[in-house]
């Protein structure tokens, strides 16, 4: 299927069945099937991710199979100005591009226009970037030693993760989520900075994984995957990630980089939905298969609570020298 057809195919979900849910506001793409030219095919390990203007008790709708594609719905209570959404990173990435899906309104459309106009602005390029350190800061220093581990692991995990969308900002990238290692090792190596995507993950750190570690790391996930997937957690935000619909992009997508020599970037992913695998049993009550999760995070000196603590300030001590290459991308 080429990216346009299933953008098309977002389109026809909204009107038939976006339209339905509560307070209906209008409706958008985001993530890489926006970023992509309507041309290119859409990856087997892709979906097509919709953001919906809805009441603010609509629950994440998450990932379903529609007339053959993959969509990844998330619902939004408001989206604010044109200037709110030009110093935001995620919505102005969506929103520099024709992205409106639904508009009853004319509110999305008018925030798109400004938008487009402005995105490419260096005062707002220096603001979104901004606005991706702060959430960098606020992931790390949100830690808690006494929550479950894996929502632990998310805070490191996550606000590590999120010095590479610093730099996509600056770039003037999709910052991606999934594959945000991989796009920010693109845009260093075009900018003659190969070295300090090393920097990036040896904060993550991964630098010295070879292939076959990461790939034994994936097999332990794809386990402790395919039992989370028999586990009914409706409650857990992220259950359809950890699904049959969730696959491709949580495994296939994963094993497809490290086959293309970037097993160093699939860490972050494969971390990630490890620790939703555990958070999806948690919430059914069901413990269980922690025990290569542990593995993992110790080839990443990440084990303990304490680990996690060092690993997090040393990201944040990093944070100066990240504005600065940040600073000389944009």
């Amino acid at each position: 299927m080429r990216i346009d057809q299933a953008r098309h195919l977002a389109r026809r979900w909204v009107a038939e069945e976006g339209v339905a849910l509560p307070g209906f506001g209008g409706a958008f793409l985001t993530g890489s099937a926006l970023w992509a030219d309507g041309d290119e095919e859409l990856p087997p390990t892709s979906d097509v991710d919709v953001m919906v203007l809805t009441d603010p008790s609509t629950a994440r709708i998450g990932k379903f199979r529609y007339e053959g594609v993959l969509l990844e719905v998330s619902c939004l209570p408001g989206l604010g100005s044109a200037h709110d959404v030009l110093g935001d990173y995620h919505l102005a990435g969506s929103f520099h591009l024709p992205c409106v899906l639904a508009d009853p309104t004319g509110q999305l459309t008018e925030v798109q226009r400004v938008v487009a106009r402005d995105f490419a602005a260096r005062p707002w390029i220096l603001a979104r970037c901004r606005n991706a350190m702060d959430r960098v800061r606020a992931w790390i220093t949100g830690m808690d030693a006494s929550a479950p581990l894996h929502d632990q692991v998310a805070s490191w995990l996550f606000g590590t993760g999120v010095t590479t969308h610093v730099l996509l900002v600056a770039g003037l990238r999709n910052p991606t989520v999934r594959k945000r290692y991989a796009a920010v090792r693109n845009l260093l190596a075009e900018h003659g900075r190969l070295d300090y995507h090393e920097v990036l993950l040896d904060l993550l750190g991964c630098a010295e994984l070879s292939p076959e570690r990461v790939q034994r790391h994936l097999v332990a996930l794809e386990r402790a995957f395919d039992a989370a997937v028999a586990v009914h957690a409706p409650s857990y935000r992220f259950a359809s990630d950890i699904s049959e619909a969730g696959r491709p992009p949580a495994i296939d997508g994963s094993r497809e980089l490290i086959r293309r020599g970037l097993h160093r970037e699939a860490v972050f992913w494969v971390v990630a939905t490890y620790a939703r695998c555990l958070a999806k049993r948690a919430a059914a009550g069901q413990p269980g298969y922690e025990d290569g999760f542990m593995e993992l995070l110790g080839d990443l000196g990440a084990a303990t609570a304490a680990d996690r603590r060092r690993r997090g300030d040393r990201v944040l001590s990093a944070l100066p020298g990240l504005w600065e290459t940040a600073s000389s991308l944009c």
